[in-house]
């Protein structure tokens, strides 16, 4: 489960796949056949916070709408596509596309066949390799919901801008928020702040229940 935020919103508790019995997931998903898999990567995304930055983050997004919305949450993959890594963050490390394309479809055809109807695969990583391999993952008949955090319209929000340069000014203002024993905040750049980042959270939260688990089903 993600560290538990400074200050939380109210939530329910996650229903997490690797803390249930066979009984109880059968349960979970006889009430509602979907699944949330969140997947990170391990990575350098800005000087001051830790390498799975971007894991901690999804898990959070993850966690809160598993509990808001009583819907299965898998356990998380970890690994993601990155671009090579520079030398002095040797800690960084990628898988090939096709590789975590391949392994999200393995999978998912297994949760398929046990009865998952709709995957919502959630992503804080919006390199477009790494989009690619999770876009690209096919089903029998399951649909297929994928969720850059960061597509999500943050330009309103004071001192955050789209460009890529700036996504480490997000994680750092996220993980204030989220996990401020994590960041060493008297290193990180002015404008950075735990308000920004629960400003940041609940803009993603709130756009992602909105347009994934209460907009209507679109017609076959």
């Amino acid at each position: 489960m993600a560290p538990e935020p400074a200050n939380p919103l109210p939530q329910l508790p996650p229903k997490l796949l690797k803390q249930m019995n066979p009984r109880e997931v059968a349960a979970t998903l006889s009430r509602d056949p979907r699944l949330i898999l969140p997947i990170g990567t391990v990575e350098k995304t800005h000087p001051e916070l830790p390498m799975g930055a971007s894991t901690i983050v999804v898990e959070c997004v993850a966690d809160a709408l598993s509990g808001e919305f009583g819907v299965l949450r898998a356990p998380t993959v970890e690994y993601g596509v990155n671009t090579t890594s520079e030398p002095e963050y040797p800690a960084s490390v990628t898988l090939r596309k096709k590789t975590l394309h391949r392994m999200l479809n393995d999978l998912l055809t297994t949760w398929e066949c046990h009865g998952v109807n709709e995957f919502i695969l959630l992503t804080a990583h919006g390199y477009d390799p790494h989009l690619e391999a999770i876009s690209t993952v096919g089903t029998v008949h399951a649909r297929v919901r994928v969720v850059d955090l960061f597509a999500v319209n943050l330009s309103d929000l004071v001192g955050v801008r789209r460009s890529e340069d700036d996504r480490g000014s997000i994680y750092a203002s996220l993980l204030m928020y989220l996990a401020p024993s994590l960041v060493n905040a008297a290193n990180v750049e002015q404008g950075v702040s735990a308000e920004q980042g629960r400003a940041l959270y609940e803009r993603i939260r709130a756009r992602i229940s909105e347009r994934i688990f209460l907009a209507p089903v679109p017609a076959e």
